[in-house]
């Protein structure tokens, strides 16, 4: 039979030392070379790109406070800018694949969902695709 003490003592809180990271970049916008019409084929058309990658179980603080150590987001701007704007592609959905599987490829990423939005195809809309890979 437990003692009384023992029964009313409050149990200590768990230690949590890591939780799940996503990396979030959100509209970031620039003009890429895409679509199907002729007018999209001779001048780039404005895009804005959303990103979420998935770090997974990552320390709730580093052990130290340097840039080398974690996902430099300056590094994945630059490499969303760069694969969009690479070469004319015809889609949407071709476009996004590339976008994605080159995330995928960096470092400690285990899954990515991309927004990619075409902003002036249409008068009274824009037009946009998403695509989530990997691990969540």
């Amino acid at each position: 039979m437990p003692s009384p003490s023992n029964a009313s003592a409050p149990r200590p809180a768990p230690r949590v030392s890591t939780g799940l990271q996503t990396l979030s970049l959100s509209g970031l916008r620039f003009d890429a070379n895409l679509g199907i019409l002729e007018s999209e084929k001779t001048e780039p058309q404005p895009i804005q790109v959303d990103a979420e990658l998935s770090l997974g179980t990552q320390p709730l603080l580093p052990h130290d406070d340097e840039i080398n150590h974690v996902l430099d987001y300056r590094k994945v701007r630059q490499i969303i800018i760069a694969e969009c704007t690479a070469e004319h592609v015809n889609l949407l959905e071709t476009l996004i694949g590339k976008l994605a599987h080159r995330l995928l490829q960096l470092p400690g990423v285990l899954g990515v969902r991309v927004r990619i939005a075409k902003l002036e195809i249409f008068d009274d809309c824009e037009v946009a695709i998403h695509m989530e890979a990997g691990q969540w």
